[in-house]
């Protein structure tokens, strides 16, 4: 699995589509579960509200404050090293998202790497899938071995 950190390359003119074992025949908008937000559900808002605006490592540090509730004030004083903090460790790409193993989203990555969702479902997703000038990965399987 790509891992990705602050250094390292944002993926770029590709597309992640939903996983094999994923039986969704259209995608699923995820929700909260008890007090505290889930990634999906904060990648989903993010994503869906600004296409193509957030590279992986930009997607990946906001969803993390957010769901730390690190406020506004904070992220703005001391950006530098939360970023730093949060990407000494590696992060998994977007194929290890719930929202492309289990809710049934696509994720293209554009030539600048900027990040748009797109639903199972949808003619676009369709679309990338049949391009064969973009480079095409499935997300991960939700099981070991799952055929």
């Amino acid at each position: 699995m790509e891992r990705i950190n602050s250094t390292s390359m944002n993926p770029v003119d590709q597309f992640i589509e939903i996983a094999p074992d994923c039986l969704l025949k259209a995608a699923v908008i995820p929700v909260d579960k008890g007090v505290k937000r889930t990634i999906a559900s904060i990648e989903y808002e993010l994503l869906a509200a600004n296409p193509y605006v957030y590279t992986l490592a930009e997607l990946q540090f906001v969803v993390n404050a957010r769901r730390n509730e690190i406020s506004d004030e904070d992220l703005i004083a001391q950006r530098q090293s939360l970023w730093d903090a949060f990407f000494s460790k590696p992060h998994a790409c977007m194929r290890a998202s719930a929202l492309t193993k289990k809710f049934g989203w696509g994720v293209h990555y554009d030539k600048q790497g900027k990040i748009a969702l797109y639903a199972v479902e949808s003619r676009e997703y369709q679309r990338f899938v049949k391009d064969g000038n973009i480079k095409k990965y499935f997300a991960m399987r939700s099981k070991r071995g799952a055929e």
